[in-house]
């Protein structure tokens, strides 16, 4: 080990370290890692500093800790894509080689909030369609998706015959989506959603909140997606500006 020998800040040194203990098989998925005190003396460095490597560790969603009973390694996402690009939950299960699902919670009519008319404004809207289902991959839970469009871009009646909500609302009213605005939020325990994606308490979920425009930039749907982050990864490229 060369920890003391590297330039380097030693809590990167440390992630680095643990990082290949995992990708060599030293460590395996959902094993437990060795005490604090274990490691910071197999390692060579204090507990503070092993402390500051697993949050970050924790943090790119490498390692959950649970308080009071360890530090875990987690699963590496089986299910990847750039958020860059515009990709369907159903388009990402099925490059996966997996089978794509969905179970439909709850369909109904509601009033706008005034926070709903923010999004949809300057578009004025009279109700909104509210849907709530589960996405699934090989019948496991993997996504929690609400989805709220104007009512009248989506007929009720065939909802649950379809997988697509985009195919659905182009048919039917002529919105097709080109580009969405997004914001992704870590989150932490949610009672019925963890119950319902099966997830353990301690761990976390990638929130995507994302508008859908159409080319003429019109507001056609807002939707809030629960990834699981044990199966799920997002990453985006980065270009540099001169």
């Amino acid at each position: 080990m060369s920890i003391k020998t590297d330039s380097r800040h030693l809590y990167l040194q440390v992630i680095d370290e643990i990082k290949r203990d995992i990708e060599n098989g030293k460590y395996k998925e959902k094993e437990k890692l060795p005490s604090e005190f274990q490691l910071s003396k197999q390692l060579g460095v204090s507990r503070a500093t092993l402390r500051e490597a697993l949050r970050i560790l924790e943090e790119d969603n490498i390692v959950n800790r649970r308080h009071g009973v360890g530090t875990f390694v987690n699963p590496k996402p089986v299910f990847s894509s750039g958020i860059e690009q515009l990709t369907s939950v159903t388009h990402m299960i099925e490059q996966s080689g997996k089978s794509a699902g969905s179970q439909y919670l709850s369909t109904e009519i509601i009033d706008p909030t005034n926070e709903d008319k923010r999004k949809f404004g300057p578009k004025r809207m009279n109700q909104l369609a509210k849907i709530e289902r589960v996405r699934t991959a090989d019948d496991q839970p993997v996504v929690f998706c609400i989805d709220k469009i104007p009512e009248n871009y989506i007929p009720m009646d065939r909802v649950h015959k379809s997988d697509s909500i985009f195919r659905l609302m182009e048919e039917y009213a002529n919105k097709r989506v080109a580009y969405a605005v997004t914001y992704i939020e870590a989150i932490g325990y949610h009672d019925r959603i963890y119950d319902i994606l099966n997830c353990h308490p301690e761990q976390t979920l990638l929130l995507l909140k994302q508008m859908h425009y159409t080319e003429d930039d019109e507001p056609v749907l807002y939707s809030a997606n629960y990834f699981r982050s044990d199966m799920f990864s997002f990453h985006v490229l980065r270009k540099r500006l001169y």
